[in-house]
């Protein structure tokens, strides 16, 4: 993915989640992604989370916590997400370590990429493959 000035990446897929603690750790521990901060209501729900992986990152939060964002998202089902990773096969193990429900194992596809699919524990699928096409300026 390439980012703006500073290394920062332009886009920030943002998924909310009826338990996003869960989705966390689920993510974090078998999906590899390093939790960067999470700031949660009084009542304990995830405001607004952000979790790396690569030089890319996901924008997570709880469903019924309120505000636009969320009303807007009130009837929006799973999403799908594709991430670059280096090696297909360790990754795709680390996920059936942790029994992520895998819908694809790592394949190589005819455009050179080896890509694996998954599903989350709410739904959303998240594709992790080699393919990283160059964004021009």
């Amino acid at each position: 993915m390439t980012g703006t000035a500073g290394g920062r990446p332009s886009i920030y897929p943002s998924l909310l989640y009826a338990d996003a603690k869960a989705a966390i750790k689920q993510l974090t521990e078998a999906l590899g992604f390093t939790e960067l901060s999470v700031y949660e209501t009084e009542d304990g729900k995830v405001m607004h989370a952000e979790l790396a992986q690569g030089n890319g990152a996901l924008m997570i939060g709880s469903k019924g916590r309120g505000g636009r964002f969320d009303a807007a998202m009130k009837d929006a089902g799973p999403t799908g997400v594709y991430i670059v990773v280096d090696d297909v096969d360790s990754h795709h193990q680390r996920a059936l370590e942790h029994g992520v429900e895998i819908l694809m194992p790592p394949t190589d596809q005819d455009y050179g990429s080896r890509d694996y699919m998954a599903r989350d524990a709410e739904g959303n699928i998240f594709s992790f493959g080699t393919y990283a096409p160059e964004i021009g300026a």
